[in-house]
């Protein structure tokens, strides 16, 4: 109840909201908290302290709770073990996350898929070829449930008995658009319907952005089949690049306009270009099954040189690290931190990423 009434506080965000809980200890002990310690918290004044002893927050949130209870939704708090340890990793991820349906949102190979509502048939064509290809890896595929390319990737996943999650901009008691009533239905049967809004909460313009956030934090990697040169395709890229997420976009004729946001993503190196699943294969380094095992990891490190594994170590501590970053961590030279990087590279290590930066090839 506490964690939810302090989701509907004006002026709480989610990183806030977790601010507050660091500080305090709780969610409950946030609205027991005395005035002198809340002010001492940076961000925090007394005007949020005068919205957190709002008796129509508590009201809200047993009516939550109740609705969940008649709806088979279930609320996973940022600090619960089964909440997505992706999406913990993301500084802005949801505080609060509403869930309908039991999958496992911890799933160990997780592809988001989003682009144009206006899809054309060689954008749903090459969507349904990459997803069939990606069976062998038994990824879930996470998408918005729009029109166009997110419906698409739903029920090509569905086809081919993937789990899928739809990730929506709304309270789960209704769904948009209505026309995936069905869609939406046989999503949560086979994975899982998901909101950071509680219910009640319309599907507005101003939604999607955050719902973008989501779906771009909960996945290893993400595709844009087709994408106009704005929209949200490209905002959720984008967000990806920032949570160091590997992005694929499919290329396309210069003038055609749902093809030149994927382009302009390839062009400005926010996305690696993609023709098929082997791409992601590669840069993801997956092999069908459970991939590369520990011991492998391990033989493989074994056969590094020292200023190899001095990098490698790095990278292990501080994935998607830049290369000014690499240079000051390791206090090699940018020339000999660049060399080593390439020969990561060569031997499989570690894997550039869109932005500059490098991971290393640990799934």
């Amino acid at each position: 109840m506490y964690q939810i009434a302090l989701t509907q506080v004006r002026g709480v965000g989610d990183v806030r909201a977790k601010q507050l809980v660091r500080y305090c200890g709780s969610a409950r002990q946030v609205f027991k908290e005395k005035l002198p310690v809340l002010m001492n918290i940076p961000g925090v004044g007394a005007h949020m302290h005068r919205g957190l002893w709002g008796r129509e927050l508590f009201r809200r949130a047993e009516a939550e709770i109740r609705t969940m209870q008649q709806n088979g939704i279930r609320a996973l708090f940022y600090q619960d073990k089964d909440y997505p340890t992706r999406l913990k990793e993301c500084e802005d991820g949801p505080f609060l996350l509403y869930v309908k349906g039991n999958v496992n949102l911890n799933h160990p190979r997780v592809v988001a898929v989003v682009g144009s509502r206006n899809m054309t048939a060689y954008g749903r064509a090459r969507c349904e070829e990459i997803i069939r290809d990606l069976v062998p890896h038994q990824v879930m595929v996470v998408s918005g449930l729009a029109y166009g390319v997110d419906a698409c990737a739903h029920r090509a996943a569905l086809d081919h008995n993937l789990l899928t999650v739809a990730v929506l901009g709304h309270g789960l008691d209704r769904i948009y658009p209505r026309l995936h009533h069905k869609l939406a239905g046989q999503v949560m049967a086979a994975g899982a319907l998901l909101s950071d809004y509680i219910t009640g909460s319309v599907p507005g313009p101003e939604n999607f952005p955050k719902r973008n956030r989501i779906i771009a934090g909960l996945c290893d990697a993400i595709i844009v089949i087709e994408a106009a040169i704005t929209g949200g395709a490209l905002i959720t890229a984008n967000i990806a690049n920032t949570y160091n997420r590997d992005v694929f976009a499919l290329p396309g004729k210069i003038h055609d306009k749902f093809r030149q946001g994927c382009n302009k993503l390839i062009k400005i190196h926010k996305a690696h270009l993609m023709e098929t699943a082997a791409d992601i294969e590669y840069i993801m380094n997956w092999d069908p099954g459970n991939g590369r095992s520990r011991g492998a990891q391990t033989s493989l490190f074994a056969s590094l040189s020292d200023e190899e594994k001095t990098v490698a170590g790095f990278l292990k501590t501080h994935p998607g690290a830049g290369i000014d970053h690499i240079v000051a961590g390791t206090g090699f030279n940018l020339s000999k931190v660049t060399s080593v990087l390439l020969n990561l590279e060569f031997k499989q290590v570690a894997r550039p990423l869109p932005g500059n930066t490098f991971h290393l090839r640990v799934h």
